[in-house]
């Protein structure tokens, strides 16, 4: 399998990593097909204009490198936004960003953008 540079880059250096205590939506999602996990951890405040945005992401990924990869390329793209834009975020979007994934690690990219939407829908259950 070949990995793009910036596949490698976040999977050696993942940004946003690690369990934010203070979180106000957390999720878990996981892949039974490959044992991937990740869990994302959510702070939520307000822009200028009021809305509601992301102001701090986190995860804890159990799983490949491209499950690492993606999650942290994830918190990159919807730190700063707010939840609807947050929840325009798509699994190809996550892959494309890195340069691409191999065929058989696209289910990872499917992991990070749905532990986003889903810690957001549980934010707004609350």
């Amino acid at each position: 399998m070949q990995y793009s540079k910036k596949v490698l880059d976040h999977f050696i250096k993942p940004h946003n990593q690690g369990e934010l205590k203070d979180a106000d939506a957390v999720s878990t999602v996981g892949n039974p097909r490959c044992g991937d996990i990740m869990k994302m951890y959510l702070k939520i405040g307000k822009n200028e204009k009021g809305e509601e945005v992301i102001k701090d992401i986190r995860f804890q990924t159990l799983g490949c490198g491209a499950a690492i990869a993606t999650s942290s390329m994830a918190t990159d793209l919807v730190k700063g936004k707010t939840l609807d834009e947050a929840m325009r975020i798509t699994n190809q979007e996550v892959a494309e960003e890195l340069g691409g994934l191999p065929k058989t690690k696209l289910h990872c990219s499917n992991l990070a953008a749905d532990a986003v939407h889903k810690a957001i829908e549980n934010y707004r259950k609350k």
